[in-house]
């Protein structure tokens, strides 16, 4: 099969996908603001530059595409038909990194938390956005 955009054009669209500041990672950020929550962002000092730091309670949050990080059982985590074994690969590396970058962050002490794209959609998202809250909060304790 067949790509159904050129490759200048299918070049450029994914030239449009950012890697921080997108819309699910601004929506929680904008939550826990308004909760009083601080935080710093992509600290280049810890490993895997999270992409929320909570100093204060010694946790990070990655808020995670599900196809970019292979979001298994996932409906927006769905294997391109063009390239599949180069995307399996790219996507296989990165849950690979994932996994090493967690726990490199918990030997340091860190709490790690992990959110889903999917689990920010309008109808999950108050729920969502309330464990968060609550997760980082026991961490104080």
């Amino acid at each position: 099969m067949t790509d159904v955009h050129t490759r200048e054009r299918r070049s450029y669209n994914m030239s449009r996908i950012k890697g921080k500041d997108t819309k699910p990672e601004l929506v929680v950020r904008k939550f826990l603001f308004s909760q009083g929550i601080r935080y710093k962002l992509h600290d280049k000092k810890l490993p895997g530059r999270p992409d929320i730091v909570f100093p204060k309670y010694k946790t990070v949050l990655f808020v995670n595409g599900c196809f970019w990080h292979g979001h298994t059982g996932c409906k927006y985590f769905v294997v391109p038909k063009t390239k599949t074994e180069w995307w399996l690969d790219k996507i296989n590396k990165t849950v690979s990194n994932d996994v090493v970058v967690t726990e490199r962050l918990q030997q340091l002490g860190w709490n790690v938390l992990v959110v889903w794209e999917c689990d920010l959609k309008k109808d999950r998202r108050p729920g969502c956005l309330m464990d968060i809250l609550i997760r980082i909060k026991e961490r104080k304790k």
